[in-house]
């Protein structure tokens, strides 16, 4: 599955030069690691965020935002978010905030 490029262009300018992330194709998209852990990434033309457990769950009660699924069980620290949800730059910086604040929180690999 190919990602959107455009989106992913807009993620590297969130994310600046911060020390400590990588890109990895993973998932069928591009992931955006800080310190070896997955922060956030990009399936299709949805951002995937890692945001932990309690993260993951306040997120859901936002627009445009929704399980992260592949296999038919979703997972409870991660989430997507469409497209309509990430329209204007603060909305994409906000989520990338968050996502990259909780992997900042993790043991570095």
């Amino acid at each position: 599955m190919a990602y959107d490029e455009f989106l992913a262009e807009r993620v590297r300018r969130v994310i600046g030069s911060r020390c400590g992330i990588s890109e990895k194709k993973m998932f069928g998209g591009l992931a955006f690691l800080m310190h070896g852990n997955m922060a956030c990434g990009i399936v299709g033309e949805k951002l995937m965020l890692r945001l932990g457990e309690d993260g993951a769950a306040a997120a859901m009660l936002e627009p445009h935002v929704g399980p992260m699924d592949f296999t038919g069980r979703p997972i409870r620290t991660m989430a997507f978010v469409e497209a309509g949800g990430l329209e204007r730059d603060k909305d994409l910086e906000g989520w990338v905030g968050k996502a990259l604040d909780f992997a900042r929180a993790l043991p570095k690999k």
